[in-house]
């Protein structure tokens, strides 16, 4: 979606998997982390992917518009599984060089509580900015709803 979203606007994506995990799936130390993502939210325009609850207020705090994808847990499991099949063995091309697509036990058990055990805490963050655009797409077909129109964040 974030792909699509920033050809439709023409603005940077970026895909925060890419830039968090070095080759080897090494994690990015918290303190160049969050450097990092201080100079990229000061840019004018930019659609950021991923999730980092850790640094989430960083961009928060930047953000115009906070899209949620709250999908049922089946969806986000199938989705998993299917990246997985998809690119067994490589790099997806959100993800970077040297961080082959992998799946255990931990990830899977991680998405399937996401929503009871992450998504309470999430939406106790975003309930702070309420000056914000807050727009939460519930399945695959809102999410293709809401780009058909997406257009009109441009203005």
């Amino acid at each position: 979606m974030a792909r699509q979203l920033g050809e439709i606007l023409d603005w940077p994506v970026y895909h925060l998997d890419t830039y968090f995990w070095k080759p080897g799936w090494v994690p990015t130390p918290n303190e160049e982390w969050d450097v990092f993502l201080e100079e990229l939210v000061q840019e004018e325009k930019w659609i950021m992917d991923g999730n980092y609850g850790r640094t989430l207020d960083i961009r928060l705090k930047q953000a115009n518009v906070i899209i949620l994808l709250d999908f049922s847990k089946w969806i986000t499991v199938y989705q998993v599984l299917k990246r997985r099949v998809m690119y067994q063995g490589k790099s997806r091309p959100d993800m970077n060089e040297g961080c082959p697509e992998r799946l255990d036990l931990d990830f899977v058990k991680w998405v399937w509580s996401f929503r009871k055990t992450k998504l309470p805490g999430i939406m106790e963050k975003i309930q702070l900015y309420k000056d914000k655009n807050v727009i939460i797409l519930k399945s695959p077909k809102e999410v293709r709803r809401f780009l058909a129109h997406a257009g009109e964040l441009k203005r």
